[in-house]
């Protein structure tokens, strides 16, 4: 770790470091991440697609990288700038180090930054895009961020969706409850691993699918819109197939299938300052006013004063005030902002996959 880089932000504000992983140009939006482990998740996290990620927690890399804990089929951030990478992991079930691992993705990574301080810029002035790169100067990587696009315009959701429809190898449970079927916006393993576990059988389909081909060929016990990148107001040909969908088969939706869920009501989304990113986040449950810590990676949520046509508000953020979850009055459907696959408690949020198997359950 020898070659200098840098991490240059839209407003002219730039950060030395040392190059680890591939030694590639990245362009896209500086978000942080406060988790203190999962660095692994995080990499693989589609919901990172487009964007440069910063963990807030100074050491990473130290128990290296293991076949069994990755969120998707490959890394999904642009770029990774860290205080610290361990150089030499200790941990019996792993295989590469973090440098091998991004170098082996093509992604680039940035050591010795002081991200105390970049974190600090984010909060108070907000995400924006930037350049990573030991290939540009200064100036040559602001003139790039000028022509560039930004984080809001882009549907990143075609970009991390499985190409083709597939079945979740199933858990010897010993039971077997329902068909669910997961419309991937980015979808987390850990969602269809949960489901399995509880004894469902899991197809994966293309964002893209059509609703009369769930409904009609699939014919699923209930359907769970995942969490995925991006802005919501990107992808309104999703809308109509979530439309056609909740009158006719119990809905979940997480994170971005939340809030596409909001849209479907009329619900407006706006954009956070920095967003929730990371496994810390105490959410109150307001039907059994229980609080839960979460993990969570948005950028977007929903305003509240435009939550209407027999919604409500199930769960908010204790940090903030934001809404982190909705219900209908009459229709089979819930929805919530952070992630109920993740696992920081370790399974404090599972609960709401077993809630929605109920509404199934009583729909069937």
């Amino acid at each position: 770790m020898s070659k200098k880089g840098i991490l240059v932000l839209d407003d002219g504000t730039f950060y030395e470091g040392y190059c680890f992983g591939a030694e590639r140009t990245a362009y896209g939006e500086v978000v942080f991440d406060t988790s203190m482990t999962g660095y692994q998740e995080m990499l693989t996290d589609p919901s990172f697609a487009g964007q440069i990620v910063v963990p807030t927690y100074p050491l990473i890399g130290n128990y290296g990288i293991n076949d069994t804990d990755s969120e998707s089929a490959k890394i999904q951030v642009r770029g990774f700038v860290v205080r610290e990478y361990c150089e030499s992991p200790s941990h019996w079930q792993s295989k590469l180090t973090l440098h091998e691992y991004l170098l082996n993705n093509g992604v680039p990574g940035l050591a010795s930054v002081d991200t105390r301080m970049l974190t600090r810029r984010l909060r108070t002035k907000g995400v924006t895009m930037g350049i990573l790169t030991s290939e540009m100067t200064v100036a040559e990587a602001l003139e790039q961020l000028k022509g560039s696009p930004t984080y809001d315009s882009v549907d990143f959701v075609k970009q991390v969706t499985t190409a083709r429809q597939y079945d979740w190898k199933p858990v010897a449970t010993g039971k077997t409850s329902y068909h669910i079927a997961v419309i991937d916006l980015g979808m987390k393993y850990n969602i269809a691993r949960v489901l399995s576990h509880l004894g469902c059988q899991v197809t994966v389909i293309p964002c893209t699918t059509p609703a009369e081909h769930i409904l009609d060929v699939l014919r699923p016990d209930g359907v769970i819109l995942s969490p995925g990148p991006g802005n919501p107001d990107v992808i309104h040909y999703l809308t109509d197939t979530v439309h056609k969908l909740i009158f006719r088969k119990p809905v979940m939706g997480i994170c971005l299938g939340h809030q596409l869920i909001g849209a479907v009501f009329g619900a407006r989304t706006f954009k956070l300052k920095f967003g929730h990113r990371g496994g810390n986040h105490p959410v109150r449950d307001l039907a059994t006013n229980r609080v839960y810590i979460t993990t969570q990676n948005h950028g977007y949520a929903i305003d509240p004063d435009t939550v209407t046509g027999g919604l409500e508000i199930s769960h908010i953020n204790l940090n903030d005030g934001t809404v982190e979850g909705l219900r209908h009055q009459e229709l089979p459907l819930l929805s919530i902002q952070y992630h109920s696959e993740g696992s920081p408690g370790p399974q404090d949020n599972t609960y709401l996959f077993q809630r929605f198997l109920e509404i199934v359950r009583e729909n069937i």
